[in-house]
């Protein structure tokens, strides 16, 4: 059988989704290889959040294509947010690229390395193809879907829940990856036990907002409960998760983290500015002094947690006034850890 070599870029969300990918392909008998140079079909699973990502997944996919040009690789697939973008545009004008597979698509990948995929430029009629409405990504896998882990032998991420229904303007998650949709409680449940079993002792649950898991299953306070439950699974040392969304940080959840040693102490909350003007333009709504209130309930909570977060500046109508708020809530917060990142304009993000 053929050898495929994987590219996977951005998130650990999109690092899941690799996983699946090889482990679908190696179910059905295909090797996979860690070396380009050797392969016969070369994925590169893309990053699309913000311009520099996009610009890194070109790169990669323009980089695979010369090993398809002057390598052993026949096959070119392209996968994940940037297709969700760009579907018809990376396949007019990268002819090297055989077949595109978006977020809700990663079981193709076994027709796409097959060649039963077709790309746009090979149609018989490309513009059939071209005027096809895009899919909403609605997938989501599950503990029975294979999957081949690339993280190192005692730990694993697990993903919760896909897809947002956050109406941030700065922020194309919901077109890149869908509406919010949470997985069954027992089948993450099984999946962590499964894990343990073949020796993980450290797991982090992943999704857009963690905090929401359940919501749309009818759970109440979900992701305590979960938590709960995966604090007795045997085996398993450490629970993390990313990330909170800072309105659904709950006394519940804050309580949940306190009474169980194997729940990680730690918080990881993208608050995005301290502004209130900014915030109300970024429909976030709140405001520093809430978060400083909301920070201080989870620290009195928690003893000894520790707290990251990140925030968006330059975002379009922040003040030099909004800015020096921004700072000066940095500064009473105390986090931890921190991220800070320049506004990434994007037509396709919400109006602000």
């Amino acid at each position: 059988m053929p050898k495929v070599g994987f590219v996977s870029l951005g998130c650990p969300k999109n690092l899941v989704d690799s996983e699946v990918m090889m482990g679908i392909l190696a179910r059905g008998g295909y090797e996979i290889t860690p070396r380009a140079a050797e392969a016969d079909v070369l994925v590169v699973n893309t990053c699309s959040f913000i311009e520099p990502a996009q610009k890194e997944s070109v790169q990669a996919i323009l980089e695979m294509a010369e090993y398809k040009k002057v390598g052993s690789a026949q096959k070119l697939i392209v996968a994940g947010c940037l297709v969700e973008r760009f579907r018809n545009e990376i396949q007019q004008q990268i002819p090297e690229v055989d077949a595109v597979i978006g977020t809700g698509e990663v079981e193709e990948i076994l027709r796409a390395v097959s060649g039963d995929l077709v790309n746009l430029s090979e149609a018989k009629d490309p513009s059939s193809l071209a005027m096809t409405p895009k899919p909403v990504p609605t997938w989501l896998y599950n503990d029975a879907t294979p999957r081949m882990r690339t993280t190192p032998p005692h730990t694993a991420y697990i993903k919760i829940n896909e897809g947002c229904d956050h109406p941030c303007t700065f922020c194309i998650i919901p077109e890149l990856r869908g509406k919010f949709r949470s997985r069954r409680f027992e089948s993450v449940v099984r999946e962590t036990e499964n894990l343990a079993a073949a020796g993980v002792r450290e797991v982090t649950l992943i999704g857009q907002d963690t905090t929401a898991y359940g919501e749309d299953l009818g759970i109440r306070d979900g992701l305590p409960a979960l938590l709960a439950r995966l604090a007795q699974v045997d085996g398993i040392e450490w629970v993390r998760f990313l990330y909170c969304y800072p309105n659904r940080v709950t006394p519940r959840l804050l309580e949940t983290i306190a009474a169980h040693e194997k729940l990680v102490k730690y918080l990881d909350i993208p608050l995005q500015h301290a502004s209130r003007n900014v915030l109300a333009r970024m429909k976030r709504g709140s405001n520093g002094d809430a978060f400083l209130k909301l920070l201080e309930k989870i620290r009195r909570t928690i003893p000894g947690v520790s707290l990251r977060t990140s925030f968006v500046v330059g975002f379009p109508g922040e003040t030099e006034r909004d800015f020096r708020e921004l700072c000066d809530f940095v500064r009473a917060a105390e986090f931890d850890w921190l991220g800070a990142f320049a506004y990434s304009d994007d037509e396709t993000a919400e109006s602000f």
